[in-house]
């Protein structure tokens, strides 16, 4: 499976961005889809996940997302994370991660630089 993110930018805080991640090749054996961040010299962390997909979809969130954004996926297994009221401290690169029962794979990472 190949993940493929889009929509990295940079905004001003209280801004707005949209991110993409397509997954292609065998998306049925996807179970689970979430996004994580990386800043600089920190380490990587999970910000919105979605499991059970057939089943309707369990999300959970990082506290310091919660209430601003937003993950879905389609039945293609391709996500979006909505990302709104954002704040200087979200900037880093956001990775899509697409995990099957035996494997897991990562997108190539996408760049949200927010400004104060």
């Amino acid at each position: 499976v190949q993940v493929v993110e889009s929509g990295g930018g940079s905004v001003q805080a209280g801004g707005s961005l949209r991110l993409s991640c397509t997954c292609i090749g065998s998306i049925f054996t996807i179970t689970a889809v979430g996004w994580y961040r990386q800043a600089p010299g920190k380490q990587r962390e999970m910000v919105a996940h979605i499991s059970n997909m057939s089943l309707g979809g369990s999300t959970k969130y990082a506290d310091f997302v919660k209430g601003r954004f937003t993950i879905s996926v389609d039945d293609a297994k391709n996500s979006v994370l909505q990302m709104n009221s954002l704040k200087p401290e979200d900037t880093a690169v956001y990775y899509c991660n697409a995990e099957s029962a035996v494997n897991e794979y990562w997108g190539q990472g996408t760049l949200v630089t927010v400004s104060s």
